[in-house]
């Protein structure tokens, strides 16, 4: 019994390994997501003490101000108020929801597929079948279809969009745990009467860690793709609270007036998903056990 303890140990030992770090901090890419991540994290999470002024301040003297005019580094918007603070502020709900939301895919996707693999029988039959008929339907359309039922806030948007994009997720952890489900040191755990729950979070959670990893940090970018969306038609934060979904509804009928009011939530949206899925394939090349056994 001790030799297969030592084996269970070995397999389920974390995956962020001391080669995982050296692997990531080579990709390049990854790397400057982070930073950027980081950078746009620290502005929105201190807008309250970085924020030139108050976001919701009007100062009709400064309609469409430009950039970099005094008092306004990134211009003003249609009532004059700054857009650089709003953007600051704007980020706090974005970032929060796209986090919030992968959360929910971890939980709700991480469940469903476990459950699913580890029970079997008519359970795996169900939950897999209600994963499939979700991925029939596009996350956008289903996503506004909730929305118009349920009133918008911070918590109620990361809530739907987490519980219309979890699908990905359970089906990776539902393909892992079939294969682990052969693996020997799970019969040794069933047979010495280990508590299902007990297998499923200290032998098969960290045995699946690496790719839900890379999916989560992937929905994470989506989130916030889905939330700028929901916003950009009116379905999302509702003014006068900023988020970049709805600075871009904002700036869409002042374009040929002042194009930079479109310029700047767009650049952070890209800049935030592009971030997510350059860190996503940083994980994806660091976790590959492949690498793993040519490093």
């Amino acid at each position: 019994m001790s030799d297969l303890a030592v084996e269970a140990a070995a397999l389920t030992a974390p995956v962020l390994r001391r080669g995982v770090l050296r692997r990531f901090l080579r990709h390049r890419l990854a790397v400057l997501g982070v930073v950027v991540i980081t950078l746009l994290a620290i502005a929105s999470g201190g807008a309250a003490w970085l924020a030139p002024q108050d976001p919701d301040a009007i100062d009709i003297a400064n309609r469409y101000a430009a950039p970099l005019t005094a008092g306004h580094i990134l211009g003003a918007d249609d009532l004059g108020r700054d857009v650089a603070s709003r953007l600051m502020f704007a980020g706090q709900v974005s970032l929060s929801v796209g986090i919030a939301a992968m959360l929910v895919t971890l939980v709700v996707g991480f469940s469903i597929g476990a459950f699913a693999a580890y029970h079997g029988g008519w359970l795996d039959v169900v939950l897999m079948r209600l994963t499939d008929m979700m991925l029939c339907f596009p996350s956008v359309f289903l996503l506004l279809f909730v929305a118009a039922f349920v009133t918008p806030t911070l918590v109620s948007i990361a809530l739907m969009i987490g519980l219309t994009i979890w699908m990905e997720i359970a089906r990776i952890v539902h393909a892992q745990i079939l294969a682990l489900k052969q693996a020997d040191f799970i019969a040794v755990a069933r047979m010495v009467g280990t508590p299902s729950w007990r297998i499923v979070l200290r032998q098969i959670l960290p045995n699946t860690l690496a790719p839900v990893l890379v999916a989560a940090t992937l929905n994470t970018a989506n989130a916030i793709l889905l939330e700028s969306y929901i916003s950009f038609l009116g379905y999302g934060i509702q003014p006068p609270a900023a988020s970049w979904g709805n600075m871009l509804t904002n700036a869409q009928s002042d374009f040929q007036v002042d194009p930079w009011l479109a310029v700047w939530p767009g650049l952070a949206i890209t800049l935030a998903v592009a971030s997510f899925n350059f860190i996503g394939d940083g994980l994806r090349d660091a976790l590959d056990p492949r690498l793993r056994e040519r490093a």
